[in-house]
Formats: C-alpha cells, structure tokens, sequence
C-alpha cells in the first residue's frame, strides 16, 4: 500500500526539526529561496500543490505560534483556526489575519474497518479504541466540541487510547491500523481514501471550521508573503483547496424549487431541482436522513429511506439548511 499521509508526515518531522535548528538564517538567502510558511498540519499536502517553491513547516498551529512568537524565521502564518492568528496579531506578532479556507470534523476507520463501526454512536462500544488529537490541538478542541454538543464525550473518551500532537498522526494511527477511529478534518480523508473509510459526523453537529493566515510581522518578505496570500484568495488558490477536500470559503446556503414525484414510496427516486448543491452534506425527510447523490449544482436525487413519513424535504450544506413542500410517501 501507498501510504503517502504517512510519508509525509515524516518529511515534516525532518523539515520541522531542521527548521528548528536552523534558527534565522540570513534574510538574503530566504528572500531568494521561496517564503518560509508555517501552518497547520491539516494543509500538509494542499500547500505544496499552490507552491513547491517554498518552505513549509507543517505541524500544531498552537505549537506553531509559539516558534514565530519565540523568534522562528517564518513568513507567513497559517493556522486551522482563527482565534490563534487573532491572538497573534494583538500580541504584534503577525500583521492583521485574512481568513482563507474552511473544514470540518470527520470520523475515520482503517479502509476494512475490522471494528465494523457504521456512526459516531458506535464509538462509545466497549472494547473500541480511539484516537484524537490533543485538546490544545484546534482539530483536538473541534473534537471536544461535537462530541459535548452531542452528548456522548464522556462515553467517547472513556475509548480514546491516543492523544496526538496533530491530525497526520491520528491518520497514521487510524490508516495503520493501531486504532480502531480518529477524529480528523474532512480533508484528511478526501486526500487519502485509499487508506481510510469515512464515518460522517451528523450534519447538526459539525462545527464550522475556519482558517486564518497572516504575515509574520519580522518577515523580510513582505511584499512577497502578500503575494502568497493573494495566490492563495486567488480563484485558481481556492480551487486547490477544494479539490483537497477544505470548503470554499464562501458557500452559498441550498434553496429547494421543486422536487419530482410529488407522491414517493419508500426505497423509490426522488429528483430536488433548485440551487447551491454541490457541497450538501445532508437530505432528510422529517429528520430521517436519506441516501442521495449530488447530479448537478442544480439537482439533487436522493433514495426514500425506510423510516421516513410524509413531511418537508431538508437540504443542509455547510452554508445553512433549505426546507422543501411536504412529500407525501405511501
């Protein structure tokens, strides 16, 4: 198998401890050889892909701002959260932060999932053993989050047998096999399916997950670490996000013209015409989720389940929620 998360991961471990040891090198010579960006591991694969020329450290935002605020030689600060360059940028540390992508929280098995877990309520089984990131962690804290709003973090940590310092290791534990389910971002599992099956964190839970850069205050670069910001706002800098499994940034809330047949039964195809589509991450009838495939931006088919009763259509992406006519099923 190709486990190239978990390659990665290691290059970043070398990069990081050589960054590390390197200190400030002199400001000619990185002013010549590409910025220096810190940013958080989540990215680890999506950055490169904008720019191979520069430096990348890639590890916990936390840790990360506390290198650039102990003096690291960093351009340009991106962190998988936005209270951390915030914090920053009241310290003088970094200049004013721009937010510049979106995730949210996932759940992973190993690609056979010997434990056979199908929902996050599985993880609260006897015997299951769990990774997640450290609450200090941002994607660590998203974990913490869901999990109380849901009400099973309790039952949930009482299985965790790891505590990572970032989500690539939760992903190498998961994708080796030593656990049973991770908490990781969304992304980590649409750049490495090959390894990982995905347990979806019900659509009413997720949090909204934003990321924020900023350029270090001390960088020489500055006119070049705008520039990098502004290839990474660019259309073509967004799209390498989104092809990497993050959420635009801006995401347009779904609305419901119509929807064909008027009258369904269960386990029959039901067709949603309207707007903003592509990222729904939820169809329901009077809450019952249902199985569907997205068609088009403007086009929706979604399968009746076998629990559902006549009532409204929902239709949930990141944005919001739109609520159709009643369907009348039987």
């Amino acid at each position: 198998m190709r486990f190239s998360r978990i390659t990665s991961m290691l290059a970043i471990v070398v990069l990081c401890a050589s960054l590390a040891a390197g200190g400030a090198s002199a400001k000619s010579s990185r002013a010549t050889a590409g910025l220096t960006i810190y940013a958080g591991s989540s990215m680890t694969t999506v950055l490169p892909h904008i720019d191979s020329g520069n430096k990348y450290s890639f590890g916990s935002s936390g840790t990360l701002a506390t290198q650039i605020t102990n003096g690291a030689p960093a351009d340009v600060f991106m962190s998988a959260n936005t209270t951390t360059p915030a914090t920053l940028f009241a310290a003088g540390v970094v200049e004013r932060p721009v937010n510049f992508t979106r995730n949210t929280l996932a759940v992973v098995v190993p690609k056979a999932n010997p434990a056979g877990i199908k929902s996050i309520y599985d993880l609260t089984k006897p015997g299951t053993k769990i990774a997640e990131a450290a609450a200090s962690v941002p994607v660590g804290a998203y974990t913490v989050q869901v999990l109380n709003q849901m009400g099973i973090n309790a039952a949930i940590q009482a299985r965790v047998v790891s505590q990572e310092t970032s989500d690539a290791n939760v992903v190498a534990k998961v994708a080796l096999g030593q656990v049973d389910a991770g908490f990781v971002y969304l992304s980590d599992y649409v750049i490495d399916p090959d390894h990982l099956t995905l347990i979806k964190v019900p659509a009413w839970a997720r949090p909204k997950i934003t990321y924020s850069m900023a350029i270090v205050t001390k960088s020489p670069n500055q006119a070049a670490a705008q520039a990098w910001i502004d290839k990474v706002l660019s259309k073509e800098g967004q799209a390498v996000f989104v092809k990497n499994g993050f959420l635009p940034l801006t995401a347009a809330v779904p609305t419901v013209a119509s929807f064909a047949p008027a009258k369904a039964k269960v386990g029959s195809t039901v067709t949603l015409t309207g707007a903003n589509f592509t990222h729904t991450t939820s169809v329901t009838i009077q809450g019952v989720a249902a199985k569907f495939k997205v068609v088009s931006p403007t086009k929706i088919a979604f399968t009746v389940p076998a629990r559902a009763k006549s009532g409204a259509i929902t239709v949930t992406n990141p944005a919001g929620t739109a609520t159709s006519k009643r369907l009348a099923i039987g």
